[in-house]
């Protein structure tokens, strides 16, 4: 049985509000973000802090005609805020040993993503969500450097729930891993699964290649029939199945003719990309040719949820990832 997206959109809603968590957008100042932010308080899905210029974006609320709340939005200025001093101490000390001085600690601290990330760090908020207008680089940069993946994970990834006409699947990774080994495919794989059953999907997942089962050779290939092997040692109750082809992943009749003995029997709603370049291009496709809803990228493996955004994200898209962001603050 797939999961609707009306049914996906309904039970993350819900989720959001019984949480009510307190996430962090340092882009405060960008129009999506104060729109997204508006929503998501007239709904009482929770708390937000906004960090930018105080009237420029009270301006800008003002001239959009609004809804605010200004007991459930806080707005922090980082170059004025009373925890910079605070924060570049702790950075400091998390980061002197690669060789960075307090001054440069200090500097770095000021910038809104790093200030963000520390703000999650600290627990004065729950999660952060950002790159509406930064690059992806510069919203992970600092998760790696302060929040540090979990135990155990080695490789932080990116997921993107695609809520297409009549379900909800998973495409990973399409934001972060550009070339992954086989290693790094196999832990994409298990941190996707883990990300699914967190939001009510149980997962099957395709290890996707450009050819299904042994029908086709390449070091490609071989590289994702390794990962597959990983991912069935690690956790053999997986439902899983790789190489496979697209395809033979979603259609039940092409599945048997490809890959007779498969589990996935067609109705895969995990796929996991070879690389970044398929992966990003496929989920980009699909959105617009389409017209589904993506919610991304979703970041997997850290200590606390810190959430990018693609710098195309809409106000809905914004508005969906700050409610998927509350829903992993939950998860401890």
């Amino acid at each position: 049985m797939y999961i609707t997206p009306q049914k996906f959109k309904k039970k993350i809603f819900f989720r959001s509000k019984n949480a009510q968590k307190h996430i962090v957008l340092p882009e405060g100042e960008e129009e999506r973000i104060i729109i997204a932010a508006s929503i998501f308080i007239y709904n009482k899905l929770g708390k937000l802090t906004l960090l930018g210029d105080k009237k420029k974006i009270k301006n800008k609320i003002k001239n959009l005609n609004l809804f605010w709340d200004e007991k459930q939005i806080k707005i922090i200025n980082p170059k004025k805020s009373i925890y910079l001093n605070e924060f570049a101490e702790t950075f400091y000390e998390l980061r002197k040993e690669k060789g960075i001085k307090f001054e440069e600690a200090k500097v770095l601290i000021s910038d809104f993503s790093y200030f963000g990330t520390m703000m999650v760090y600290k627990g004065i908020t729950d999660g952060m969500v950002s790159g509406a207008v930064n690059t992806t680089a510069k919203t992970v940069r600092p998760a790696l450097q302060i929040i540090k993946p979990k135990i155990g994970i080695k490789t932080v990834s990116s997921m993107f729930f695609m809520l297409l006409q009549k379900r909800v699947i998973i495409y990973s990774d399409c934001a972060i891993i550009s070339t992954p080994t086989s290693e790094q495919l196999a832990e994409i794989a298990i941190c996707s699964a883990e990300t699914a059953k967190l939001f009510g999907i149980k997962p099957k997942i395709a290890m996707l290649s450009y050819s299904s089962g042994n029908s086709g050779l390449g070091k490609e290939v071989e590289k994702v029939r390794k990962a597959t092997e990983i991912v069935k040692y690690i956790n053999p109750s997986l439902r899983i199945d790789g190489p496979i082809q697209y395809d033979a992943a979603v259609e039940k009749k092409i599945c048997k003719n490809k890959l007779p003995n498969s589990k996935l029997e067609g109705k895969a709603n995990i796929f996991i990309f070879p690389d970044l370049n398929s992966g990003n291009n496929t989920y980009k496709a699909v959105k617009h040719e389409t017209k589904s809803i993506s919610i991304g990228p979703i970041l997997q493996g850290l200590k606390k949820p810190i959430n990018d955004l693609s710098r195309g994200s809409t106000v809905k898209d914004i508005y969906n990832t700050i409610i998927i962001t509350c829903i992993q603050a939950q998860k401890k």
